[in-house]
C-alpha cells in the first residue's frame, strides 16, 4: 500500500461570491515543492492559463500509460528513444445523465532506439499490458482506448 497526497489550496480573490464572480483559481501543491496553478475548464469561468482538473485527469491517464508502457518496454529490453502522446478526453453525460468524462483516447507516437523493430501486434500487445497494469486506469470507470 501507498499514499499519495495533494493539497488543494483556494482563497477568495473577489468582492461577490456570486456563482458569477468568484475566482476559481487555486494550487495544487505537491511534495517536493511543486505547486500548480489550476483553475475550473474555461467553459466553467476557470482561467484558461490554468490547468484544469479535467485536463489533469486526461494527463494523468496518459501519464500512467506511457509510464506502464515504459516499464514493460525495458523489461524486454526494447529500448524507447522517445514518447509524445496527444490524449483526447471526451466530457458528455454518462449513463446516468450526470456529466462525465466518459471516454478518453490516447495517440501514442514510439521512437524506439535505432535496431529495436517492434512489429504492430508486439506494440498492441504492450499498450493493452499498459491499460492492463496502470493504476490510474484500474481506479476509473472511463473507457481508455489507444489509437496510433
Amino acid at each position: 500500500m501507498s499514499e499519495h497526497v495533494a493539497e488543494i489550496v483556494w482563497k477568495r480573490e473577489t468582492d461577490s461570491f456570486a456563482y458569477s464572480d468568484y475566482n476559481r483559481t487555486h494550487a495544487w501543491k505537491f511534495d517536493g515543492g511543486i505547486e500548480v496553478k489550476a483553475a475550473a475548464a474555461p467553459a466553467y469561468l476557470g482561467d484558461p492559463s490554468c490547468v484544469d482538473p479535467e485536463e489533469a485527469f486526461v494527463a494523468s491517464l496518459s501519464s500512467c500509460h506511457m509510464l506502464t508502457f515504459l516499464a514493460i518496454a525495458a523489461k524486454k529490453k526494447l529500448v524507447v528513444d522517445a514518447y509524445v502522446d496527444r490524449a483526447v478526453g471526451v466530457m458528455e453525460k454518462n449513463e446516468d445523465g450526470r456529466l462525465a468524462i466518459t471516454r478518453v483516447t490516447l495517440h501514442p507516437k514510439i521512437e524506439f532506439a535505432p535496431g529495436v523493430e517492434v512489429d504492430a501486434e508486439t506494440l498492441a500487445h504492450m499498450h493493452h499490458a499498459s491499460h492492463e497494469h496502470c493504476f490510474i486506469a484500474n481506479s476509473v470507470k472511463t473507457e481508455v482506448t489507444v489509437e496510433s
